[in-house]
């Protein structure tokens, strides 16, 4: 039976002591792998360093009190890599990025997820790490990598919480093969109530709209 990790309450700035919860799953890599639902797993040091944690330190004396503290049936969703969008290819101009013509392939390769609650709100961290490999068409020297996180409430019907898109870059090297990783920060949404939250996902995966540029607001 998997576990159900509860989302702390976030401290008040000031406050030392880390009071989000960390879950991680580690995914298979492939070029046509699955979305499945990430288990949860004990905190570990290489997961707190994907965020950049510190181990928890008692609070000093006359620190001011946490703020309310989060309902005991919240949880942090699960991470799903959503069907479809497990893998990212670009072939060169004007071809299909399949055989010779294939420039470089994205894939996820680990996960991991960080959910912390204040004022009826929840904020959520995302950690994605992967690897591009270069392909018979030849990599270029920098590589975008645009990706979405999506939180969905699972169901006959998903319904769309909140999405956000992020996009990073990595310099290849002459192997071919690069590991890249990802913190998708800031992305808040209201707690749901009671055990609604048990249906919440968050769906990750590549979106190659994420590199186009922003339209420009248009001039009064």
């Amino acid at each position: 039976m998997e576990d159900k990790p509860v989302i702390r309450t976030a401290a008040r700035p000031g406050q030392s002591r880390r009071v989000a919860l960390f879950a991680a799953v580690s995914l298979a890599m492939g070029c046509s792998m699955l979305a499945s639902p990430a288990s949860a797993q004990s905190i570990t040091d290489r997961f707190k360093s994907l965020f950049g944690g510190k181990s928890e330190e008692a609070p000093p004396p006359g620190a001011p009190p946490a703020a309310a503290e989060a309902p005991s049936d919240l949880s942090c969703p699960p991470v799903t890599i959503r069907a479809g969008a497990s893998t990212y290819q670009v072939a060169a101009p004007g071809k299909q990025p399949i055989g010779n013509d294939l420039r470089f392939q994205v894939t996820i390769t680990r996960t991991a997820r960080e959910c912390s609650y204040n004022a009826g709100e929840i904020t959520a961290r995302i950690g994605i790490q992967g690897r591009v490999i270069a392909g018979p068409a030849g990599a270029p020297s920098n590589v975008d990598i645009p990706m979405r996180v999506a939180v969905v409430q699972s169901g006959i019907q998903e319904k769309t919480i909140a999405t956000k898109a992020y996009r990073t870059s990595v310099t290849m090297t002459e192997d071919g093969s690069v590991p890249f990783a990802l913190v998708a920060e800031g992305l808040v949404y209201p707690a749901p109530p009671g055990a609604v939250g048990d249906s919440y996902i968050f769906y990750i995966g590549f979106d190659p709209q994420a590199l186009k540029p922003e339209p420009k607001a248009r001039k009064k």
